[in-house]
């Protein structure tokens, strides 16, 4: 039976599951389907359930499910061996270390010591955050987007359902607040096998060791959990060469032109500017800046010091839509449909996060003749701007 037709079967066991269909009927039909399963079968069902149109949210929340059909026939006759310094150690360094926390925190018995576990785990959003914005901008180079918005959809339940945790421990609900605890540390601990035994396999089978050279060297943009990895150097001689390929259309790093004009200058509508004049110019600026192409794919960010929401050089060229969490994605494709089509011109948002108050704006970027051009946003912190009152005239250095 091919990858294709055992996929299919997949895809109508977890349909099943979905409709209603008791949990040991479906598994009992897996186990006489297949002998074991492989990370690109797990993703090929999630894809192509996407793809005929179940909602991310869906297969997001089949996913504990449908592993638990498939835990014990996943193929273990292997152990990934990378060496210290390459991204998928780094990943699986933080995850022994996330095990004990989220065991930490079920073992947790009162207010103080379930707060100080919270806080030593919050780390864990570090790591999310660089598979977001570093591996899977690379799988989708590959056409691999279903295990990745699935995942993030997860992440993002887990981040919440953290704060929630540490909510309840502030306001004294120890109760509910283990309860919580005790659900989130599962969900860790699921994400974990499931980052191990389906993305982790699938990435190392798809991205080439020049892929994986620019994810370690944009990994620091990201940061990690605990301490930084060892250098570590790829070979770029151990890859077959049909794993440089760029299946989605997305524009590779490492092909991104650089440089300035043989006078050295930009010229501009109201001046000129050197390129780094101009790349300063932008990183001071106390905003977040991004460019998205009248395509769909973003072309620039301001790689600010203090961003509020990170960026990697593994963004650029990626179709804005696999840079949201799924349940933001529907109304980031509205906008920029509104803007393509000359309906709307711009959208603002505010949010408040981690005790800051942030403003987050679209404006459509058109040329002399309100041609699309493509989509800038524009997060701020006004945190600060909004307490401000009555008027300062003088220099207050001192």
């Amino acid at each position: 039976m091919s990858q294709t037709e055992k996929a299919e079967k997949l895809r109508k066991m977890i349909l099943a599951l979905h409709a209603g269909e008791p949990f040991e009927r479906v598994k009992a039909q897996f186990d006489e389907l297949i002998e074991g399963v492989s990370p690109e079968e797990i993703a090929a069902m999630e894809q192509q359930l996407i793809q005929e149109g179940m909602p991310v949210a869906e297969v997001q929340r089949l996913c504990d499910l449908h592993v638990g059909v498939i835990r014990d026939r996943l193929k273990t006759d292997s152990e990934i061996d990378i060496p210290p310094g390459h991204p998928i150690h780094t990943y699986m360094e933080e995850n022994r270390e996330f095990e004990k926390l989220a065991d930490q925190l079920v073992q947790a018995n009162d207010v103080d010591s379930l707060t100080k576990r919270l806080d030593a785990l919050s780390v864990i959003d570090i790591h999310y955050l660089r598979k977001e914005n570093q591996l899977f901008p690379y799988l989708e180079r590959h056409g691999i987007t279903g295990p990745t918005q699935v995942m993030w959809g997860i992440h993002d339940e887990i981040r919440d359902t953290l704060r929630a945790v540490k909510g309840k421990a502030v306001n004294g609900d120890l109760t509910e607040a283990k309860q919580a605890a005790a659900e989130v540390a599962r969900a860790i601990t699921e994400m974990i096998y499931k980052e191990e035994k389906i993305l982790f396999p699938l990435s190392l089978t798809h991205l080439s060791s020049a892929e994986w050279g620019e994810i370690r060297r944009g990994d620091a943009a990201i940061g990690y959990a605990f301490e930084a990895p060892p250098e570590w150097i790829p070979n770029l001689d151990d890859r077959p060469d049909t794993k440089d390929q760029d299946r989605s259309g997305m524009i590779p790093t490492r092909m991104i032109p650089t440089g300035v004009t043989p006078t050295g200058m930009i010229p501009l509508s109201t001046g000129q500017l050197t390129q780094q004049q101009l790349t300063r110019m932008l990183t001071h600026l106390p905003v977040d800046l991004s460019f998205v192409d009248p395509a769909g794919r973003v072309q620039f960010y301001s790689d600010n010091p203090d961003r509020i929401f990170p960026r990697s050089p593994a963004v650029i060229g990626r179709n804005v839509a696999n840079c949201h969490p799924p349940q933001s994605v529907d109304i980031v494709l509205k906008i920029l449909d509104a803007f393509a089509d000359g309906s709307q011109d711009s959208a603002r948002f505010w949010i408040q996060l981690n005790g800051r108050f942030l403003l987050i704006q679209y404006f459509a970027v058109r040329g002399d003749n309100r041609e699309y051009l493509g989509c800038l946003e524009v997060s701020q912190d006004v945190t600060d701007i909004r307490s401000l009152e009555g008027e300062q005239r003088l220099l207050d250095w001192e």
